[in-house]
């Protein structure tokens, strides 16, 4: 099969630790990898922000990246770009009549407007993977929610008209149900880790004391709730935490939210037993998930949540924030422990009960790497997404493939007034 992939501010040649790089990226050239790892023949369509790079790049076996030119050949910030989606589709559109794909999987809102577009007259069924919506993240966000106004609306007319959305949580599937997207329409396939390398086996990063070692893990926004963490510490006078993410050391303290979450520390007496490591490279994540005693993600909201199931995969006690993909990759009582978000002396007791119980621990960490290899491997990962495209190409080819559906996203997504930020 010939997959064509949209990520159009998320490139999967992108460095884990670039501005605005992320999960997203880490996401597309997995799944790629392991798609073409089933023998399938995969092209990421991704906008130009270089002049250096060759239009198009082979990323490994079976997988290309394609470079495609949308405004100026320099990075933006993603709220910037809608304003450039419509050329994006439009060279979309012609790659496309060149080099035909059997099917394409949009990644996050705008790729699938400009998907949509391209695809509409060519009649190619489009797969849609938002990633985050933009009806979460206002609902929890509020007036600090920097996304450009016509998100909202852009999303929902691409949920109702594109042929799947492949969701990543069960708690997206029943936000897309309010909005009226049929079930029979949406399916869910986790996020996937890298079971080669997150595994329980392995050295552990840094030299420790006789304290109990927690871990946040994941970026430095407020949404993230890592200001939980350090409050609940304070229920917790034994143990110390080590947060990782942000810029490197050397430039974190130019963060304002690493300025605050220090501050915090501070205010609540804890900050001898709160130690900031800045960004870590991806390649040394694993052997710091192995030298902590559990690790603790307490985000207001969370569409997955990779480094949760990063650190299940190394055999390490999780407790999270119940929300979002937290409800499905942590079962309470059994690999981990789910509290309320926002929650920081419930926090504490879960963790102190959890450092205290050895034996809880234990059977928790085998139980984590146990869920992790069984439903959130790459090759997993990519066997239920092959699924969701044999159904929309199978589908199509019934009710008369070569005959574009009425899918057109019109317009352009917002206008150009906008303003950075996150997912």
């Amino acid at each position: 099969m010939r997959i064509a992939m949209v990520s159009e501010h998320a490139s999967p040649l992108a460095a884990i630790s670039g501005e605005d790089a992320g999960g997203q990226n880490v996401h597309v050239a997995e799944l790629a990898a392991a798609l073409a790892a089933r023998g399938h023949e995969v092209a990421v369509y991704t906008r130009r922000t270089d002049t250096e790079k060759p239009d198009t790049v082979p990323m490994g076996p079976g997988v290309r990246v394609e470079h495609v030119r949308a405004g100026p050949a320099a990075p933006i910030s993603k709220d910037e770009l809608p304003r450039y989606m419509p050329e994006f589709a439009q060279r979309l559109r012609a790659a496309w009549r060149v080099h035909r794909p059997d099917v394409v999987h949009a990644h996050f809102w705008m790729s699938g407007f400009a998907s949509l577009r391209a695809a509409n007259a060519l009649g190619l069924p489009v797969l849609q993977t938002f990633h985050a919506l933009g009806t979460v993240k206002r609902r929890h966000q509020g007036s600090d929610d920097t996304s450009p106004v016509d998100r909202i609306p852009t999303e929902r007319a691409v949920a109702s008209r594109c042929d799947m959305v492949v969701a990543t949580s069960t708690e997206e599937r029943r936000e897309l149900g309010e909005w009226g997207v049929p079930p029979g329409r949406v399916a869910v396939v986790p996020c996937g880790v890298d079971t080669s390398r997150f595994t329980p086996e392995g050295p552990g990063a840094m030299m420790r004391g006789d304290r109990p070692r927690l871990l946040s893990l994941g970026r430095l926004v407020r949404r993230k709730g890592v200001d939980t963490v350090i409050r609940a510490l304070a229920e917790v006078p034994e143990a110390e935490l080590v947060i990782a993410g942000g810029a490197d050391l050397d430039r974190l303290w130019t963060q304002p939210e690493a300025v605050r979450l220090r501050m915090v520390a501070e205010r609540m007496g804890v900050d001898d037993r709160v130690r900031f490591l800045g960004c870590v490279d991806r390649y040394e994540v694993p052997a710091l998930l192995r030298s902590v005693d559990a690790a603790v993600n307490m985000p207001w909201y969370e569409p997955f949540g990779i480094s949760t199931v990063e650190a299940m995969a190394c055999g390490v006690p999780v407790v999270a924030s119940r929300v979002g993909g937290h409800v499905d990759t942590v079962v309470h009582g059994e690999n981990g422990l789910l509290v309320p978000p926002r929650s920081p002396k419930r926090l504490g007791r879960a963790v102190r009960w959890l450092l205290s119980d050895e034996e809880a621990r234990s059977s928790f960490a085998d139980a984590a790497a146990e869920r992790a290899r069984e439903r959130y491997s790459w090759a997993e990962v990519a066997r239920r997404t092959e699924e969701c495209y044999l159904h929309v190409t199978d589908t199509a080819a019934t009710t008369g493939a070569g005959v574009p559906a009425p899918r057109t996203v019109s317009g352009t997504p917002v206008g150009t007034t906008a303003r950075g930020g996150e997912e």
